[in-house]
């Protein structure tokens, strides 16, 4: 989104670091272990996990990104818009894709310093042991990845879908 195309919006700002071009060998290997992470688990379910996250962890550009993704990958504007409110909008998702979001959250927040037993449970009756671990690892990757973005204040609006993948 250009700001010249928008006149009245806000500027956008400027990021603090190029942190992929200053650390390219980091940059590579996050690639690496985020395309080593969502192997084998659903494009979709990826994607809600990503945005989820991101959104706990108040990342624009990872939000930015991941709703496009998620919408390349054939997600719904509504399901994309209620994950903020799940809670309140669990009947947009399937029980898997519930455990899979509490899940996100537990991982991406550790308010209690741990991972309750019984969110994790509930993960582990829809995913077997390959798929969990697959869904644990993009949950860790993705906080990553926002603690990257928001950090070095990467500015979203500019993504194109598959752009990075």
């Amino acid at each position: 989104m250009s700001n010249q195309e928008n006149a009245e919006y806000v500027p956008e700002h400027t990021p603090r670091l190029a942190w992929a071009q200053h650390a390219p060998e980091v940059y590579r290997a996050m690639v690496r272990l985020d395309g080593a992470a969502r192997k084998g688990l659903d494009a979709k379910l990826f994607e809600l996990v990503k945005i989820r996250a991101s959104q706990l962890n108040h990342c624009a550009y990872c939000l930015d990104m991941h709703t496009k993704d998620a919408l390349a990958a054939g997600e719904s504007i509504a399901r994309i818009v209620q994950l903020s409110a799940w809670e309140e909008s669990k009947h947009f998702y399937t029980e898997k894709e519930i455990a899979a979001i509490e899940l996100t959250e537990a991982v991406t927040v550790l308010t209690d310093g741990f991972v309750p037993d019984e969110v994790y449970e509930r993960a582990a009756k829809h995913f077997d042991e390959v798929q969990l671990t697959q869904l644990i690892a993009s949950i860790i990757v993705i906080n990553s990845w926002n603690r990257f973005a928001v950090t070095t204040r990467m500015v979203p609006g500019h993504y194109t879908p598959g752009q990075h993948g």
